[in-house]
């Protein structure tokens, strides 16, 4: 129900409550002449002249105004009481529904200790209670709905003069008044909370890592909360950070979470420790300096001197925290804002979590493509990402007018070292092979194994004979070294095959074939390396 439909209604039961109160009665006018309902000349109500007597009107007046305001229906109550009740103050006092403490609502009162005192009383007495009386002091429980929100303390010479309709009057106009306000703030909250969270579900959803949902989640609570200074942490899974920033930040105040947090441990944290033991929930603190921190840690890195923790949390377990705050000053969360967190703790866990399966299901693909397309053993490209490559490379050098080189090789006494040293030792040398391999071509030339002991290398930058030839010569060079593998020294041979784009073929097939023919032209004269024969 919209605040002010709910201040129209109790308006309207103000009207009627005080006519029954003050026994008013209908008034027909009928030529000019007012007579009552049963036909006798109306003489005017009681009190008719008297201000307590019209106060209902201007209250109705009052609370009708948007928006909702206690000081503008006190203003009302002073004016209207000041004479016939000699009112000197009036004062609101509410419950805060955090920790039911009473708190100034508004009033030209001094809220003086004796003022909350009294008040206190009135909430301590029974709930259906009167009035209570304490000298000069009157105060009235503000109640709607069975619920009390809050209490009127008033101050004057003559408060005995207020007549029962006039207090009753008093409290239906403050009480509606200080709901429609709790409902406004209500609304407002809810219109500024909803699309933000809605928003931090639909791109939740679609985070294509932790760290970026870690990263969304900040920038939702920093907008949510309306702070400062936000952050966010991941740990691994021995609870060390492994990733920090800053969220909406200085620079300089990113590097320096960065530079602080990482390799920490995240249970050395109090404040972590603290979330722990509320049980994973969110964390509000008003004021830094009357909680635990950690000296320099991430509170004092982001420069906070009240903040929100939400937890990161997955199927799995913590995997990190979330931090927003403010810098100047510090601030007293209300009971919205801790409803908040815990909603945006609770889309963070969904969005944390939905980003995990994501990543695992991303590192997942990316490790079957790289099984299908590298050799388990070596970790080099196989014989599919070789031909991928190579019909690239030569379609490039097509276009460009460019050359392409391709060596096939064969490691010679490869068999003999597997049968009389072990497969484990004929591994190990396939890896040694491998790694001399990398080391003897450029960073865009690639290097596969093709399967058992043979190799090959892709040369893309433009290679002509000379240059096909040096590459070769330098690998058959470093392959012919004594290798230790497994704790034996072992030395194999090499055999190379060398066939020139486009001189000896004007596709990958044919490129194959050539160097393939002049590999083991190579392997019949001893090893080494041989050009294809149309290129010799």
């Amino acid at each position: 129900m919209h605040p002010i439909t709910v201040v129209n209604e109790v308006a309207a039961r103000v009207a009627q409550a005080c006519r029954d109160l003050a026994d008013l009665k209908i008034v027909t006018v009928t030529g000019g002449v007012r007579t009552t309902g049963d036909g006798q000349p109306y003489a005017g109500p009681p009190h008719a002249e008297d201000d307590q007597s019209a106060l209902h009107l201007d209250l109705i007046a009052a609370m009708t105004r948007e928006p909702a305001s206690v000081a503008r229906v006190l203003a009302v109550i002073h004016e209207r009481l000041a004479g016939s009740a000699g009112l000197r103050t009036a004062s609101v006092f509410t419950l805060n529904p955090d920790d039911g403490a009473l708190e100034p609502a508004g009033g030209n009162g001094d809220d003086s200790a004796a003022e909350v005192a009294l008040a206190g009383r009135v909430l301590r007495g029974a709930t259906g209670g009167g009035a209570l009386r304490d000298g000069d002091r009157l105060a009235l429980r503000l109640r709607m709905n069975g619920l009390t929100l809050g209490v009127l303390v008033l101050a004057g010479s003559r408060l005995d003069q207020l007549r029962p309709a006039t207090t009753a009057t008093l409290v239906m106009a403050l009480s509606a008044t200080v709901h429609a306000i709790a409902a406004e703030g209500n609304q407002r909250f809810i219109a500024h909370a909803t699309p933000i969270i809605r928003r931090l579900f639909e791109d939740g959803m679609v985070a294509a890592s932790i760290e970026d949902a870690g990263e969304l989640l900040a920038r939702s609570a920093s907008e949510a909360f309306r702070t400062e200074n936000a952050g966010v942490y991941l740990i691994d899974t021995q609870g060390k950070i492994r990733y920090a920033a800053g969220v909406g930040v200085r620079p300089e105040l990113n590097a320096a979470v960065k530079e602080r947090m990482i390799g920490k441990t995240a249970s050395d944290s109090p404040v972590w420790r603290a979330s722990e033991e509320a049980g994973g929930g969110a964390l509000l603190v008003d004021d830094v300096s009357k909680s635990a921190i950690r000296a320099g840690g991430f509170i004092q890195t982001l420069e906070l001197r009240s903040y929100v923790v939400l937890p990161l949390n997955s199927g799995t377990g913590p995997v990190g925290m979330v931090v927003c705050g403010d810098a100047s000053g510090t601030r007293h969360w209300t009971r919205e804002d801790r409803l908040l967190a815990g909603q945006l703790a609770i889309e963070g866990a969904l969005i944390v979590d939905s980003a995990r399966l994501r990543d695992a299901e991303a590192q997942h693909v990316a490790e079957l493509t790289r099984r299908a397309y590298h050799d388990a053993l070596t970790g080099l490209p196989n014989r599919a990402q070789l031909l991928l490559t190579a019909n690239r490379a030569v379609a490039a050098a097509e276009r460009a007018g460019r050359r392409a080189a391709l060596l096939l090789l064969d490691l010679d006494g490869f068999k003999k070292v597997n049968d009389t040293a072990g497969h484990h030792v004929g591994d190990v040398l396939l890896q040694l092979v491998s790694t001399r391999l990398l080391d003897a071509v450029r960073d865009n030339d690639m290097v596969a194994r093709l399967g058992g002991d043979e190799f090959a290398v892709l040369l893309t930058r433009d290679p002509d004979e000379t240059v096909a030839t040096a590459v070769a010569a330098r690998i058959h060079r470093l392959l012919i070294e004594p290798y230790v593998a497994d704790g034996r020294t072992v030395m194999i041979g090499a055999s190379i095959g060398i066939a020139l784009f486009p001189g000896d073929a004007r596709d990958v097939a044919t490129l194959m074939r050539g160097a393939d023919a002049a590999m083991y032209q190579a392997k019949r004269h001893g090893g080494g390396y041989r050009l294809a024969i149309s290129a010799s």
